[in-house]
């Protein structure tokens, strides 16, 4: 037998269970709840939207719920789950954008460094040692300046040697084969007596008149090395290495005098000395063949 107070809680406690009804594009939802001593029923209306969204996320919302929201209606349940404000992202630029921006930029740098080299035989902006003209153009400037040296200039020998290098420059027309500038206007292709002897004879003097200078700073340029081996005696060439790309000096360079006394003394007053925080390396120079 039930107490008289029991039957009035459980009466007061007797809702009738939440309604939904769905017309067209409104849903209506009937919440029955109790405040103080009154019943209280609630009446919401929502308007139902269809929205176009990703792939991904229709397939995430067709997920079952789970933990506490487990047994909960579709849709959210504000007491475990916060909605906030969509957030849509635009991306400004996309992955060609960026290669296209990367190989200006690499353009860019290419042709400031685009005049830093130039060839010494073609004035084009290749190493010397990389012109596809140097077997021929080099073998030419070599010959015409042995003449100018054995003949005292282009016409300062006479009628006879100034004729010389006109018939030397004529190329022969009848074959497409280079001809060295020794052995042009003779039969059979003969050298010329004393040319060829003449020219590794001055290539000779080159080699034991150059001496190497090692241990040189980065910023190095050609002006320093003349200045500082111009005090000796007379400097016929001088060759500073440097790097492709920064242009910076690798530490060492040849330096080829007119006299072999000058490289000499070059060597034993240079030799040991304080150029900037370095000590310099002079040395003779190897020749060509032993290097």
């Amino acid at each position: 037998m039930s107490s008289w107070a029991d039957e009035i809680e459980n009466e007061s406690n007797n809702l009738p269970p939440p309604r939904e009804e769905i017309k067209g594009d409104t849903k209506i939802v009937t919440e029955y709840t109790v405040k103080g001593e009154k019943k209280v029923k609630t009446v919401r209306t929502y308007k139902i939207e269809k929205k176009m969204v990703p792939k991904a996320i229709a397939q995430r919302k067709a997920w079952n719920k789970f933990g506490s929201s487990q047994s909960d209606k579709p849709g959210p349940n504000a007491s475990t789950t916060v909605v906030s404000e969509e957030i849509m992202m635009q991306f400004i630029t996309n992955k060609e954008e960026a290669q296209q921006e990367e190989q200006q930029d690499h353009d860019k740098l290419k042709a400031s460094l685009k005049g830093n080299v130039k060839c010494r035989i073609c004035k084009m902006d290749h190493w010397t040692k990389e012109c596809p003209y140097k077997d021929d153009l080099g073998a030419i400037k070599e010959s015409l300046a042995a003449l100018e040296k054995e003949g005292g200039g282009p016409g300062g020998a006479g009628a006879e040697d100034g004729a010389a290098p006109a018939s030397l420059g004529a190329t022969p027309q009848s074959t497409g084969k280079y001809i060295p500038p020794s052995k042009r206007g003779l039969d059979g292709g003969a050298s010329r007596p004393g040319m060829g002897d003449s020219r590794l004879t001055d290539r000779r003097r080159d080699d034991t008149a150059a001496v190497r200078v090692s241990n040189l700073p980065e910023m190095t340029q050609d002006s320093d090395i003349k200045d500082l081996f111009g005090r000796v005696g007379p400097v016929a060439r001088i060759f500073l290495a440097k790097d492709k790309i920064d242009n910076k000096c690798k530490g060492f360079a040849f330096v080829n005098y007119i006299n072999v006394q000058h490289a000499e003394e070059a060597i034993k007053t240079l030799n040991g000395h304080r150029y900037n925080h370095l000590i310099l390396n002079v040395e003779w120079a190897k020749p060509s063949s032993d290097r």
